[in-house]
């Protein structure tokens, strides 16, 4: 971890805090508009601070964060771990959600089979007439 006068873009500290596996990957997702800074859409060369919250995708769901340290280096999942902290209505909110997905995969079930060729022509068949109308 840096000391606490050192700056740091915000894509870099993305990148270090393990959040994309690459610092291009970090920009690609705030230029889009995937990452918010204090609430408010930011430019990759936004220079990231302690105590500001972070709201970022992860998977299916997202992530409230604060950044509660800087760092410029890319270390292990542990030390990186440090850099930030996990808001508790995020980490409740993450874990409904993840409820929600496993209920709902278990109601719909598994279909028996695959479909074989004479299935997947009917489908696609079906699918044609639809996009159609």
């Amino acid at each position: 971890m840096s000391t606490p006068e050192t700056k740091v873009r915000l894509d870099k500290w993305l990148w270090a805090a393990r959040f994309f596996k690459t610092r291009a990957l970090a920009k690609k997702a705030i230029e889009g508009g995937k990452v918010h800074y204090n609430g408010e859409r930011c430019k990759s060369s936004k220079m990231a601070e302690v105590g500001a919250m972070l709201t970022l995708p992860q998977g299916w769901d997202e992530k409230r964060i604060e950044i509660i340290a800087l760092s410029d280096q890319r270390r292990g999942a542990p030390e990186a771990a440090l850099l930030y902290k996990e808001t508790a209505e995020s980490v409740k909110k993450r874990e409904e959600e993840a409820e929600k997905r496993k209920l709902l995969k278990s109601a719909l079930g598994a279909p028996e089979n695959r479909p074989n060729k004479k299935d997947r022509r009917m489908i696609h068949r079906f699918k044609r007439i639809d996009s159609e109308q």
